[in-house]
């Protein structure tokens, strides 16, 4: 969940011109100096104080590269690039939505209805307790404990319980971690093989394919958390420690590009179930004890890599001696995030905004009397918090329209402003009651949450398209870092304090002497 506190001035509503491979922002009067600070956190834990957000359909979107009029809206029930979902209910009990789920010779369950079901599900039953309960269904059902078995009955019935195990395990494999899953798996294949060896082939290809997707999983960012220990150092960190960005990487569009690559390797590894345990409350008809433990590392580890680049990014600009080197570092940024936007990597474009506007930053008025700010004021309106992120949400659905009709792996990017879309999810499921008064689920609730999460899911499937370039991403995990206190004293020395409240805080930080760091991640664990 973000928490933004911003304070901003208006200004006006620039222009956009776009073409398939490019896109220009104009504006026709100056811009007005930049008079607004941005406070950002993070907690997974919110008070649900606030209003619902107005979620928006993947029918309402523009690009950040497409900002022409937007696709036409679907027919009820229909999702952009997912199938109409027929026969689901609105509610019903656990029990009838677990019997929909279950294949049967004449009927198979839509694709969508899996996905929204396995992933609500673990709210009111542990995925290895479900899969146990669809696989007893399945032997009682088709009479699989039978010793002599219809085998024509079995031919129709057996690929569709393997094309259902298929997806759960493609989609859930987190699901399949303890060995009486995979057990539940083989027993219930094992009774329809001696009707078709095939079948038998098939499981040992998708347990093949699961313990691979398992120890991919095994080796993502979650083993980062916990990773960031203080170090001190009497100044600024000696050269041998601290090399500057620009000296690393001073090409704008290639620093965006690598920022995509990290942001979309993150991405990957985040398992949509995530987004559910995130906010997961106990279910009251369940027993005491919640359905599953903390299980949202990778989800954490992505919001850590954001506040990570926006401390990155005012530590690039505090860093330099001179104004005129702190403006250079400035504009850089400015063009960064500007590729960022034309790309669709919004949660980096975000995170560089909100690096500049760290208020240890945006007192630099020397500095940024330097700088030609009115790029970035533009890109400051495009992310304006102004009617629920309105600007940013439109440019949002320009990506996913973009992306949906793509004639190159470019133009298929959408990284989404990740704290906003997790603002998105908590109040869909704060503000909506997982059971309904009579105790049925309240399925209707969880079709909007898998439209959202499903989204989400198409877009982090997208391969980079950008070779990597490891220097460059190296410097990006391991650079020291500014803590907040540090920002300030360095922000003062280049620039003396002007009010009483600066002076102050002045004089409480000047005996620490040190400069405190945070050490990044390293880079062969994300690798």
């Amino acid at each position: 969940m973000a928490a933004l506190g911003l304070r901003c001035c208006a200004w006006p509503f620039p222009s956009c011109e776009y073409t398939r491979n490019s896109f220009r922002i104009t504006t026709s009067k100056p811009l007005p100096i930049k008079t607004y600070q941005v406070k950002f956190r993070i907690s997974l834990a919110v008070k649900s104080s606030l209003c619902m957000p107005r979620t928006l359909s993947t029918s309402d979107m523009v690009t950040p590269g497409s900002l022409g009029p937007p696709p036409p809206e679907p027919t009820d029930g229909e999702q952009a690039g997912q199938p109409l979902l027929d026969g689901a209910p609105s509610s019903a009990s656990l029990d009838a939505l677990i019997e929909q789920l279950v294949p049967k010779a004449d009927y198979y369950p839509e694709k969508a209805y899996i996905f929204t079901f396995l992933l609500s599900s673990r709210l009111f039953i542990e995925p290895r307790e479900l899969l146990a309960r669809v696989c007893h269904l399945c032997i009682e059902q088709q009479q699989l404990d039978k010793p002599v078995l219809d085998k024509a009955q079995v031919r129709k019935f057996g690929p569709k319980l393997l094309q259902l195990l298929a997806e759960w395990t493609e989609t859930f494999p987190r699901d399949f971690q303890e060995e009486s899953t995979i057990s539940h798996l083989k027993d219930v294949v094992g009774r329809i093989a001696p009707c078709d060896e095939a079948y038998r082939r098939r499981m040992h290809q998708l347990l093949q394919a699961l313990h691979q997707k398992l120890a991919a999983l095994g080796q993502g960012p979650e083993s980062l958390l916990g990773t960031d220990k203080p170090v001190s150092y009497r100044n600024k960190p000696p050269a041998s420690i601290h090399r500057e960005l620009l000296n690393i990487c001073s090409d704008p569009y290639t620093l965006a590009q690598q920022l995509t690559h990290v942001e979309l390797e993150r991405l990957r590894h985040i398992g949509p179930e995530e987004f559910v345990q995130a906010f997961v409350n106990k279910d009251p008809l369940a027993s005491t004890k919640p359905c599953f433990s903390d299980k949202t590392n990778n989800l954490e580890a992505y919001v850590k890599w954001f506040n990570r680049l926006c401390y990155l990014v005012a530590t690039e600009i505090c860093m330099p001696a001179k104004k005129k080197q702190r403006a250079q570092v400035i504009e850089f940024f400015i063009d960064v995030a500007r590729e960022c936007f034309n790309i669709g990597n919004f949660n980096s474009l975000m995170a560089i905004i909100s690096g500049m506007n760290m208020s240890p930053v945006s007192r630099l008025k020397k500095t940024w009397a330097k700088v030609k700010t009115a790029k970035f004021f533009i890109l400051e309106h495009q992310m304006d918090p102004t009617g629920n992120f309105c600007n940013y949400r439109t440019a949002l659905r320009g990506a996913a329209h973009r992306s949906l009709t793509a004639h190159s792996s470019r133009e298929k990017i959408v990284i989404p402003f990740f704290s906003l879309l997790i603002k998105d999810i908590y109040f869909l499921n704060e503000g909506c009651a997982n059971r309904l008064p009579n105790g049925h689920v309240n399925f209707e609730k969880f079709l909007e949450l898998a439209k959202q999460v499903g989204e989400f899911i198409t877009w982090k499937q997208v391969e980079c398209p950008f070779e990597q370039d490891p220097s460059i991403t190296h410097y990006l995990h391991t650079a020291p870092i500014f803590s907040e206190d540090g920002l300030y004293l360095a922000s003062y020395e280049s620039e003396s304090p002007e009010n009483q409240t600066e002076k102050e805080r002045w004089k409480s930080l000047r005996p620490m002497i040190r400069l405190h760091f945070c050490i990044p991640w390293k880079l062969d664990a994300v690798m």
